[in-house]
């Protein structure tokens, strides 16, 4: 017969041996911590994304009233994708692409510059700041890059060598092929999306840093930027 202390002994090496073990298994296998958690119920930045055309009124409009604004205050709380293309239609004839744009063979050229900026400009406020500049006078598409560029002391030729390849035609394709897989199609542009929703277009063209705080959550920062 076991006695009674030497049971108690066993039931606390019992004790002691799993609390050493869930120490092992908490030290190799930690509990993931969500993000929420971490960033007050922000999971993510806010996905912002523009369809537009760089001879479009409504799209410099908004470009430079709304979208590059917001962004210098909200920047910390979204993201900007940009997609410059609108309701231009994609022709592939003999391995050759070619595109018609609404507004003339003028506005492909500026769309492709668009794309080519927006893919090669890492830095998001730079890239967006590089977009708007140019889509205030793109009637000279070559020469509002060059100038645009310039004002950031970025490499015009890495932009430009990409729009005389096929990369910068390669990059409209896919944009134009992301444009047109909306649901529902865009029937206005600019178009904008928040995270992948086409909702409340009207408020969004009006007020756009409203929306994005909508969007956002209720984290301390957001509170702090959206003045909520």
């Amino acid at each position: 017969m076991i006695s009674v202390r030497n049971r108690i002994h066993i039931r606390l090496f019992v004790v002691v041996a799993l609390v050493c073990l869930f120490i092992v298994v908490l030290w190799y296998y930690p509990v993931p911590v969500l993000t929420s958690q971490l960033h007050g119920g922000a999971l993510m930045k806010v996905v912002v994304t523009v369809y537009y055309e760089a001879l479009c009124p409504d799209s410099k409009y908004f470009l430079t009233k709304q979208l590059l604004p917001t962004f210098k205050i909200a920047k910390s709380i979204m993201e900007v994708k940009l997609a410059p293309y609108g309701k231009a239609k994609t022709k592939e004839h003999n391995g050759k692409i070619t595109f018609d744009c609404q507004h003339g063979p003028i506005e492909c050229q500026a769309n492709i510059y668009h794309a080519c900026a927006a893919e090669i400009i890492e830095d998001p406020l730079l890239r967006l700041e590089v977009a708007t500049c140019m889509i205030m006078d793109n009637h000279s598409p070559q020469e509002a890059m060059n100038k645009c560029t310039s004002q950031i002391n970025f490499d015009d030729s890495v932009i430009q060598n990409c729009f005389e390849s096929y990369r910068g035609v390669d990059l409209l394709k896919v944009i134009g092929e992301s444009t047109n897989s909306l649901r529902p199609p865009i029937t206005f542009i600019p178009t904008i999306t928040i995270d992948g929703s086409q909702g409340r277009q009207e408020s969004i063209l009006k007020d756009l840093l409203s929306e994005v705080c909508k969007a956002a959550g209720d984290s301390r920062e957001v509170k702090d930027i959206c003045k909520i």
